[in-house]
């Protein structure tokens, strides 16, 4: 049996370098947030409302990434490089569909989209300056979640950490002088916001073609692999993928719909959850990299055909996922203070966004074990059907409904439907824990004839 020491080792390198990234791609939101929200109440109400379509976008193309991962990291452990670029190949195809699809979308129907989060004109027409500009990233976008994922199935994931830092930079920087006109540059809004953020997503997607590009990793995707495709392993990867698109555009259209109701509730509580919601996903980064780290390391062992030891794995996981819950859910609670006093608000807001964040502070402690184990330990695994079903009972049969008809039929106050809109996360991890005890996850996934 292999040492508890390395695996905890090779863990641990391979999740706190995802962490890191997770959070510094997230700190991007933060300070868009946090710029805009010293800017104008209205201009970031507006880009909330715009960044669900790019949030639905992102688990979308998250999805088509993570099918990369779960196929491909098995054939990584069978050692076996050549299926990975074909079905990186499939991957990018599908990817660009998708992000041609939102870009026609945000082009033709901009006015649709944003009726659907908020009836206020102020706040659409922000909405509108915002997503006239940043609908251009969303290619640029698409090509570099595939390169990543591509490159994180094979354990490669000091990049996409560089890569995250720099679009810091470069949004910031660019956000500071055009949100509020420094240096003798235009005062834009939230168009300059916009700006900050299609420049950042071209910088990094030249850079990971360029690295990506490099002979010394002859495993990741280059361009020539475009043009070739394996119809088994295709079959193979929509298979699993399309399960995970659904799982993972459901999950995008939830925290939209969460918007939508939060949004007609009031402007305050949409702005509020705008705030809360920023902050949450800056420390569920953690256990998003706890998520994907696993989901790596346990379809390289199942790959490898060690299928008792990936048993074993998900034990030592579980007791880390635990952890992670219970220090997030602590750090969270006592830095909402110091972080919204970071806005420029109104008080109702600010006192909302507070209640809020109360509220994340327990659901980061949930959501911390049932994530990963779901999309960590069981889809890298071999069974993201679970997930599926999972998902869409908690959350389309129980969740939104009992949410829409708090807010909509007997007209609870916003901290009440905000602590519906999260539920799932509490009673979700009841079945999950069963489910990864079981050991009934593990299922391998690799061809024999494609080993070759």
């Amino acid at each position: 049996m292999e040492k508890e020491g390395k695996f905890y080792r090779d863990f641990f390198a391979l999740a706190a370098v995802l962490m890191l990234q997770n959070v510094v791609t997230i700190s991007v939101n933060l300070a868009d947030n946090v710029m805009l929200g010293n800017y104008g109440e209205m201009a970031l109400a507006g880009a909330a409302a715009v960044n669900q379509i790019q949030f639905v976008l992102q688990q979308l193309l998250t999805a088509a990434g993570e099918g990369i991962v779960v196929l491909g990291s098995q054939y990584w452990g069978a050692g076996a490089h050549t299926p990975i670029r074909r079905i990186c190949a499939t991957a990018f195809r599908a990817a660009m569909v998708i992000a041609a699809v939102f870009f026609a979308a945000a082009s033709f129907f901009p006015g649709r989209l944003l009726s659907f989060f908020t009836d206020n004109p102020e706040i659409a027409a922000e909405g509108m300056a915002y997503l006239s500009i940043i609908r251009w990233s969303y290619l640029f976008f698409a090509v570099t979640m595939i390169f990543q994922a591509a490159m994180r199935c094979a354990e490669m994931v000091k990049i996409s950490l560089c890569l995250a830092v720099m679009t810091l930079f470069v949004n910031c920087g660019i956000n500071y002088v055009l949100i509020f006109g420094h240096f003798g540059a235009p005062r834009m809004g939230i168009r300059g916001a916009a700006i900050g953020t299609l420049s950042a997503r071209i910088l990094e997607t030249i850079v990971i073609l360029a690295y990506a590009a490099n002979r010394r990793h002859p495993f990741v995707l280059r361009l020539r692999d475009l043009r070739r495709e394996e119809p088994l392993l295709r079959r193979d990867y929509y298979s699993k993928t399309v399960m995970m698109m659904l799982v993972q555009g459901l999950w995008g259209l939830n925290n939209a719909v969460q918007v939508m109701i939060l949004g007609h509730i009031s402007d305050s509580a949409l702005a509020a959850s705008s705030v809360a919601s920023t902050l949450f996903m800056v420390l569920k980064s953690v256990a998003v990299g706890a998520a994907s780290a696993s989901a790596v390391l346990i379809a390289k062992t199942v790959g490898a055909g060690r299928e008792d030891l990936a048993g074993v794995y998900a034990g030592r996981l579980q007791r880390i996922f635990i952890g992670i819950g219970l220090v997030t859910g602590t750090v969270l609670f006592f830095l909402r203070s110091p972080v919204l006093g970071l806005y420029s608000l109104s008080g109702p807001t600010l006192r909302l966004a507070d209640t809020f964040l109360i509220i994340q502070s327990a659901v980061c402690v949930f959501m911390s074990y049932q994530m990963p184990c779901n999309n960590g330990i069981i889809r890298g695994g071999g069974s993201p059907e679970f997930v599926v079903r999972l998902d869409l009972i908690s959350i389309w049969g129980i969740v939104i409904p009992c949410s829409l008809l708090l807010a909509f039929v007997f007209k609870a106050p916003a901290p009440a439907v905000f602590f519906s809109l999260s539920a799932d996360q509490f009673f979700k991890c009841i079945p999950v824990w069963f489910k990864v005890n079981r050991g009934t996850w593990i299922r391998k996934l690799t061809r024999e004839e494609m080993k070759g």
